[in-house]
C-alpha cells in the first residue's frame, strides 16, 4: 500500500524536529505505525528533500520496501511497535539538551511535575549501546517499561505516542526538562517532589491535561 498521507506526515513530523530545535541535520529518525508494519525515514537523507516515495515501508516480518535503506535505527522502532499496540509514532531525537544528560547517563528524577507527561516519576536513561544495534533496542524497551519517553545513554532521546502531534509535544517537553535541569545542577540542588505529590499530577494528567487532545 502507497500510505501517501502517512509519508507526508512523517516527512512534516521530522523537519518540525529540526525547525523547533530538538534534533538538527540528517540525526534522528521516525517511524508510524501502518497496517501490517510501519513506515520509517531512510538512512543519511536531508529531511528538507525527501519526498513520499523516499520513505522506506517495512512489514512486522522484516520485509523492507522502498529505494532506500531504512534509518540504522529501525530495530527499536520495530520492536517498540511490536511491544508497544499503544504507540503509533516513535521518534528518535539528538537535542542538545537532551545529549548533554544522555552522555551524563542521567534519570531525570521529579524536580517538576512536567516530568509525569512521560508516564511515570521519573524519565529513565538507558544502557549504552552502540547504534543500530540488536542490544540498544532490547536496552531502550527495558527503560521505555511503563514510560513514553526514556534517553538513550550517550545517545539521545526516545519518544512513543499515538500520533505525531503528541510525540512531538512530549518530545519538545523533555528537551525542555532536559535543558532545566542541567540548569538546577549548575546552580544547586534541586527539591524533589514526593511520591504523594507526583500521583496527585498523575491524577490531573488522567483527566486531560498537559498534552494534546486530539490525535492530529
Amino acid at each position: 500500500m502507497n500510505h501517501l498521507q502517512q509519508r507526508k506526515e512523517l516527512i512534516s513530523a521530522v523537519r518540525r524536529m529540526n525547525k523547533i530545535g530538538i534534533n538538527h541535520g540528517t540525526s534522528g529518525n521516525a517511524s508510524v505505525r501502518v497496517d501490517g508494519g510501519y513506515l520509517i525515514t531512510p538512512s543519511g537523507l536531508a529531511y528538507e528533500e525527501l519526498e513520499p516515495a523516499d520513505i522506506v515501508e517495512m512489514s512486522f516480518d522484516g520485509e523492507v520496501s522502498g529505494r532506500w535503506n531504512p534509518s540504522s535505527e529501525w530495530r527499536f522502532h520495530h520492536d517498540l511497535l511490536v511491544a508497544r499496540p499503544d504507540f503509533n509514532v516513535i521518534l528518535h531525537t539528538h537535542g542538545k539538551a537532551v545529549m548533554t544528560l544522555a552522555c551524563q547517563r542521567i534519570e531525570l528524577p521529579p524536580f517538576h511535575y512536567m516530568i509525569a507527561v512521560a508516564g511515570g516519576n521519573t524519565i529513565r536513561c538507558a544502557d549504552y549501546a552502540t547504534y543500530g544495534t540488536q542490544e540498544l533496542s532490547d536496552n531502550a524497551l527495558l527503560a521505555m517499561q511503563d514510560r513514553k519517553a526514556c534517553l538513550l545513554a550517550n545517545h539521545g532521546l526516545l519518544v512513543g505516542e499515538t500520533s505525531f502531534k503528541r510525540a512531538l509535544s512530549l518530545a519538545e517537553e523533555v528537551e525542555t526538562l532536559c535543558d532545566t535541569y542541567w540548569r538546577i545542577l549548575q546552580t544547586g540542588t534541586p527539591v524533589l517532589l514526593t511520591e504523594t505529590q507526583m500521583a496527585e499530577v498523575h491524577a490531573q494528567f488522567a483527566k486531560g491535561y498537559g498534552m494534546p487532545q486530539k490525535d492530529e
